[in-house]
């Protein structure tokens, strides 16, 4: 039996048809990973705060159904790129249950939220800190809306209450008197400070950064005379000492002509 009839040949299902698939696979994952993660992200506050809390809006629900379909198409395609659809699907719960259970959602959002941390990507964490501001307004808005002694009732309000906080300016004039509301405050605060701390270190960094480049553009010191070596000591001072041997013979035959000629 030769190496032919050995090696399975590539078709439907063979090894080469897998392969192809799974790169199809880890292709798909790289384009749709940030923009899922971030639609995650946009409707923290669809799924933080319970469905009582909105009455019976029926934009809220129709939203929280389209969110449910995208994320099963989501998964349809991975399950039929990945080459074994019920496989992929058993095997992949969380990504299952954020189908049907929308709060599980939120683990997708983590990672746009640790991605905010790596070195570089100032922009990415701009993008999603400014989400996060956003859903905390939206969140305290829920919230606060219908709460007795609550001063904030439109939205355009919490997200002015949202920007005055996580500036660290503080007005005072809208604050939340509900629980939720004040641990959504916390949180914001938090977000706050966090992007105060990694903007002024970016700055920091750049300027530290520009310095530097200038240093290395400056006058570069000359060169250093290379050091004497021994060899070439021992080299002059032989040199010197043969002078001294020549001129030392005429200088002793010098007195004696004058003295015969006296």
């Amino acid at each position: 039996m030769n190496e032919s009839t050995r090696r399975p040949r590539p078709g439907p299902g063979g090894d080469d048809d897998i392969a192809g698939q799974g790169g199809r696979l880890a292709d798909y994952l790289a384009r749709s990973e940030v923009p899922l993660d971030l639609l995650a992200l946009v409707t923290v506050w669809l799924v933080v705060v319970p469905p009582w809390e909105y009455g019976h809006d029926i934009v809220v629900w129709i939203i929280r159904i389209g969110l449910s379909v995208v994320y099963g198409i989501d998964l349809a395609i991975r399950s039929v790129l990945s080459g074994r659809r019920a496989h992929y699907v058993v095997t992949h719960p969380v990504v299952l249950a954020s189908v049907l259970y929308p709060p599980v959602r939120v683990i997708f959002s983590f990672r746009l939220v640790r991605s905010m941390f790596r070195r570089g990507n100032l922009l990415r964490f701009l993008l999603a800190a400014s989400v996060l501001v956003l859903n905390g307004a939206a969140i305290v808005y829920l919230f606060e809306r219908h709460a007795p002694d609550s001063n904030i009732h439109t939205l355009g309000e919490s997200v002015w209450w949202s920007l005055v906080t996580v500036t660290t300016v503080g007005y005072g004039d809208y604050t939340p008197v509900t629980v939720d509301g004040r641990i959504t405050a916390c949180f914001i605060m938090g977000i706050g400070l966090l992007t105060l701390a990694v903007v002024t270190a970016q700055v920091a960094s750049s300027f530290v950064a520009q310095g530097a480049s200038r240093d290395q553009r400056g006058p570069q010191p000359a060169a250093a005379q290379p050091a004497v070596t021994l060899a070439e000591l021992d080299r002059r001072l032989a040199r010197i000492e043969e002078l001294l041997l020549a001129a030392a013979p005429s200088s002793q035959h010098a007195p004696d002509g004058e003295s015969g000629s006296e």
